[in-house]
């Protein structure tokens, strides 16, 4: 097999590809030969060792990826080989092969692409709890989607709709807003060149927003903060650029606002039978063609470097794929 080694926290240019032994499943495990694996910001801060979770040296980045099950280990009764399967966890996806836990897979249903599941349960999962479970969305009320264009601000904007809100999608260029409208945006926020504040009061009538979802943070936390409206819900997804904000709490006061957190990996270790009911409305909706993972491209797995620099420079719009032939 091969696969991309971090035996240093140095960054992405510190990763070799290197060639290793395929590993044999152990008790309770499965070998998956891996068809796909998506990029996710995360995958970026842990191999700065900047991210909450910190393998021990040296591991194999990719937290999500998708397959067919190869071979099994003593105890699996879930599975058999060539099942199709996706699987997240803190590591292991950047390589061809993959031995993982059987608790780990997430079988694919029929008719869901593999390439897909490599693509969804990470965003689309993060995005499903944040406004559903953390916000409590609610049919009409509106949401300003800050970082629409990228992987779980796609997600997002398509959840929110699935549910019957209005969607103002934020994104830095008028390209990324253009296809933020394709997806289905009610409106659209080129904050690269428009007040982010005023285009809301314009856009709401002066009333503002009920939910902001953020995996941005920085600059544009403040002004998006300032947008909510009356019993507003803040959701704090992430900090894609790179700076955590500090926002003054009388705002929160004065709007009778919530600032809620959004953690959705220590969400699924810590609430399982949650975790798999929203997979299963999820799987739905992916079944009804109401959501669909955005791919931005398909990139050969040697090809990780590439795509970690378009993510460093947010030139992603949707996921991006690494994909062994």
């Amino acid at each position: 097999m091969k696969a991309w080694l971090c035996e240093s926290l140095d960054g992405v240019g510190a990763l070799k590809w290197r060639e290793l032994p395929t590993p044999q499943p152990q008790p309770g495990q499965v070998r998956i030969a891996i068809r796909a694996a998506s990029l996710n910001f995360p995958d970026l801060l842990v191999v700065e060792g900047k991210y909450q979770f910190k393998p021990p040296l040296p591991f194999v980045p990719g937290s999500e990826f998708a397959g067919h099950v190869e071979a099994v280990g003593d105890g699996v009764t879930n599975v058999a080989p060539g099942t199709a399967v996706a699987v997240i966890g803190n590591s292991g996806g950047f390589a061809t092969h993959a031995c993982v836990d059987a608790s780990q897979l997430i079988p694919l249903p029929p008719g869901f692409e593999v390439e897909h599941g490599a693509a969804f349960a990470f965003t689309y999962g993060t995005s499903h709890h944040a406004l559903l479970d953390r916000a409590q969305l609610k049919p009409g009320e509106t949401v300003l989607v800050l970082g629409a264009a990228g992987g779980v601000g796609t997600a997002a904007l398509q959840i929110a709709k699935a549910v019957g809100a209005r969607v103002i999608a934020a994104a830095s260029t008028d390209d990324k807003c253009a296809r933020c409208r394709e997806l289905g945006a009610d409106e659209t926020i080129a904050y690269g060149r428009e007040n982010l504040r005023e285009r809301v009061k314009e856009i709401t009538g002066g009333r503002g927003v009920d939910v902001v979802y953020d995996p941005v943070g920085g600059e544009l936390a403040d002004p998006a903060f300032r947008s909510l409206a009356w019993r507003g819900r803040y959701l704090v997804v992430g900090f894609a650029a790179g700076t955590i904000p500090a926002l003054p709490w009388n705002l929160a006061l004065l709007k009778g606002a919530s600032l809620v957190g959004v953690f959705w990996g220590d969400f699924v270790r810590r609430e399982p039978q949650a975790f798999a009911q929203e997979l299963r409305e999820l799987a739905q909706w992916y079944a009804q063609g109401r959501i669909r993972p955005v791919i931005d491209s398909r990139l050969p797995m040697s090809a990780l470097p590439q795509a970690y620099a378009r993510m460093a420079a947010r030139d992603v719009r949707g996921k991006l794929l690494l994909v062994n032939d």
